[in-house]
């Protein structure tokens, strides 16, 4: 137990002398008598003798209400507990070649942004005690959400991504140097960059090979993800009528390039082709991009000043009405 305004009981020092002046007071009004033999006949019952007990509802009801200034409370500790921490910036691109219709899900065909985003939603969802931000790209980067613990504002985010939102190109370059920034001020022990692309890089001014060494410097792991199929891929269009077609797409994927950003970083390199191996590949990381670390966690605890208040009041009014009814005396 603590007490949030110990100073109050101070107060307790003062109910000593305040009970011996009354008892002092009233011995002063004491009437003596020669002889006790006047009193022989009287008796004594359980009525005198409770009567005599009232002043000790006045005394603890002090007491208490003393006490309760000091608004004691149980269950106010610090406990250290081990959580999973780590910063995590996801890259995502969304050039529109991801609006290719290679991958699937329970209602059909749908394009392989709509799968990233659904997955990388549930890997969200997987990781409370880590800050996670997103990184958009195509022909340059744009930070979608800085490093947060609000998960429910990434997803939010998330929700909102569209391909073309940037002119169109790959960017994997800038798009890594933008996500590395973001981590540069991180303070947590792992540092993540989570790089998916389904092309080459063909945007930006700044090489991925200086992108992935800078990570390094900084002490951040890269897990480079491609996806999608190589080579011709449904892609949708819309004729005069709006009417839905499908004309074959040529898709080229720099495996080579993303390998090396992960050798360099000190992650891996990771291949899907469709819904199932991306959604592995995020539990994948999920296991690998973990580290424990000790959080401060504080317990709620119960304040005892209304309990006590209420205590002392209900002492008050007890020793009021038994004392104005049963065990009332005569004038």
């Amino acid at each position: 137990m603590v007490f949030h305004d110990p100073l109050f009981l101070l107060l307790l020092l003062f109910l000593p002398p305040l009970a011996w002046t009354i008892i002092r007071r009233r011995s002063k009004g004491t009437v003596y008598f020669p002889t006790a033999a006047l009193f022989r006949g009287a008796t004594s019952n359980w009525r005198v003798w409770w009567s005599r007990q009232l002043p000790w509802l006045t005394w603890g009801a002090l007491l208490l209400g003393i006490v309760a200034l000091a608004r004691p409370q149980i269950g106010l500790k610090d406990s250290l507990v081990r959580k999973e921490g780590v910063d995590i910036i996801l890259a995502l691109d969304v050039s529109t070649s991801m609006l290719a219709e290679d991958f699937q899900n329970a209602a059909g065909r749908v394009n392989r942004l709509a799968i990233v985003k659904e997955v990388t939603r549930d890997f969200i969802r997987r990781r409370p005690n880590d800050r996670i931000g997103i990184v958009i790209f195509s022909g340059r980067p744009y930070i979608l959400s800085p490093l947060t613990w609000d998960h429910d504002w990434s997803e939010t985010r998330l929700s909102e991504i569209k391909a073309g939102m940037i002119e169109d190109g790959t960017a994997i370059g800038a798009a890594l140097t933008a996500a590395v920034s973001r981590l540069q001020e991180s303070k947590a022990r792992s540092k993540v960059v989570i790089l998916l692309t389904d092309g080459n890089n063909n945007a930006g001014a700044v090489a991925p090979e200086t992108a992935a060494a800078a990570a390094k410097a900084l002490g951040v792991t890269v897990y480079p993800i491609g996806a999608g199929s190589k080579g011709l891929v449904p892609y949708p269009v819309r004729d005069q009528w709006g009417r839905k077609h499908y004309q074959n797409l040529q898709v080229d994927l720099d495996d080579a390039l993303l390998r090396r950003i992960a050798t360099t970083t000190g992650g891996r390199y990771f291949r899907a082709t469709d819904t199932a191996s991306l959604r592995q590949i995020f539990r994948r990381i999920d296991r690998m991009a973990k580290t424990a670390i000790e959080m401060p966690k504080f317990q709620d605890y119960l304040e005892l000043y209304p309990y006590l208040a209420g205590l002392a009041l209900v002492l008050l009014l007890a020793e009021t009405v038994l004392a104005n009814t049963l065990f009332r005396r005569l004038p």
